[in-house]
């Protein structure tokens, strides 16, 4: 069932006759009919200018038939001379409701046109159905009978382009990008913590500063993307020699210039001008820099991960690989999930009071309190690792995020659709 329905009149052109009207108002009541009592949103989408042919017709303009005003008041109408705008504000209309479930009644040659840009614009979260939009007749609309069957790759580039433009004109949300660094990092490294502000997503558990997208998220890649190329010219970072963890919550790592795995939770690497970052939104990421041989790592530390030490997995990379010394490894732990907030059941938290006591609160409680960041310095030292190397408690680092929703996302506090901040790290070109 539909619980959004919109209507493609983009681009198509009218004559100035009654009987345009009255094919216009035939196919607007046939909507309304089939679909207003259960969609909960109706919406068209035009063009918002005139412009007069040579053969006395106009492009669609809604305003033109000021008949039609009191019947489409039931539609919601949506005018930009740019398609992606016009579906980035339907898109945000339909969050605003949560709706997923889409019916899209498009003329048939500019259907695979109107697909090109909702895989772009939307995710796997929404379902779309596609239905003819029917409306022809003599005197009427001009019949557009050409059926695209394929995007060229110059009009997908095209696409991608205007997609890119618009996003990149949109202001910034929830304040200004903001980017923690760490004192103890050598300034042979480029390096930092994100927070949630700066970014352009909208969606609230995702705003603003998303910098992951799934297809269990409402956030498309091209969001994700525009929001990575903010950051990196706030950071100074090469945006097309980014890489970044992916995620299995265990303790797999990467070493840069061999084969990649499938999934991974660390990254290591000795290449200048290669930016590496791990993902985090309660699970710690985590930023290592050797000064002396120029090499540095990120993991991406959760509960799992961290009981399976990839936190120390990623250190003997840097040994094993490039030759680092555990004296000269620094360690920075972004932001997490503090012990006020983290619970975990017994039997798992009872690993971590296994590894020292002081990893754990209300240990005889169903459902005790768990500090991840005390675990991982204690395996980091236990490891080698010096403690002074290991920075864990500075003040902006050290905030829980469940605790802090305007400073950044939490799995713990918002659920499923969570935001997600990164830690990253390049060795300066």
């Amino acid at each position: 069932m539909a619980e959004a329905v919109l209507i493609d009149f983009f681009g198509l052109k009218f004559n100035s006759q009654k009987n345009s009207h009255q094919a216009l108002l035939k196919t607007l009541n046939a909507v309304r009919y089939h679909h207003a009592a259960k969609a909960k949103f109706l919406c068209i989408m035009c063009c918002n200018s005139i412009s007069c042919e040579k053969d006395g017709t106009h492009n669609f303009e809604l305003e033109a038939s000021n008949g039609l005003s009191v019947f489409l008041r039931e539609f919601e109408t949506v005018s930009n001379p740019s398609m992606a705008a016009s579906l980035y504000t339907i898109k945000q209309k339909i969050d605003e409701k949560n709706l997923s479930n889409i019916k899209v009644i498009v003329p048939r040659h500019r259907k695979t046109l109107l697909e090109t840009f909702i895989n772009q614009l939307f995710t796997n979260v929404y379902n779309f159905e596609f239905e003819d939009l029917q409306m022809t007749s003599k005197g009427g609309l001009l019949n557009q009978s050409t059926e695209i069957n394929m995007i060229t790759d110059q009009e997908q580039e095209a696409i991608q382009n205007e997609i890119k433009t618009y996003l990149r004109s949109l202001p910034a949300l929830k304040g200004e990008l903001t980017i923690i660094t760490s004192p103890l990092i050598s300034d042979i490294f480029l390096h930092g913590f994100t927070t949630r502000t700066g970014g352009i997503s909208y969606i609230p558990t995702l705003s603003s500063f998303n910098l992951f997208s799934s297809s269990k998220r409402r956030d498309p890649k091209v969001v994700v993307q525009e929001n990575l190329r903010r950051l990196g010219n706030a950071a100074g970072f090469n945006v097309e020699k980014f890489y970044q963890i992916k995620t299995d919550h265990a303790n797999d790592v990467w070493i840069m210039g061999r084969k990649e795995p499938e999934s991974y939770d660390g990254i290591t690497t000795n290449q200048r001008g290669v930016t590496i970052a791990a993902l985090g939104a309660d699970c710690i990421p985590i930023v290592f820099a050797d000064p002396v041989k120029k090499a540095c790592g990120v993991a991406h530390s959760g509960w799992r991960g961290t009981l399976l030490g990839v936190a120390m997995a990623t250190v003997h990379a840097l040994i094993t690989e490039y030759g680092c010394s555990l004296e000269d490894i620094i360690v920075v732990l972004g932001p997490s999930v503090g012990p006020c907030c983290f619970t975990l059941p017994k039997e798992s938290a009872k690993e971590f009071h296994n590894l020292d006591p002081e990893c754990v609160r209300l240990f005889d409680s169903p459902d005790p309190y768990v500090d991840i960041r005390k675990a991982t310095r204690i395996l980091l030292e236990r490891g080698g690792i010096l403690p002074q190397n290991i920075q864990d408690l500075n003040q902006d680092l050290n905030i829980c995020t469940s605790c802090h929703p305007d400073k950044f996302f939490s799995h713990v506090r918002d659920g499923l659709n969570f935001g997600t901040q990164i830690g990253f790290i390049s060795i300066r070109e």
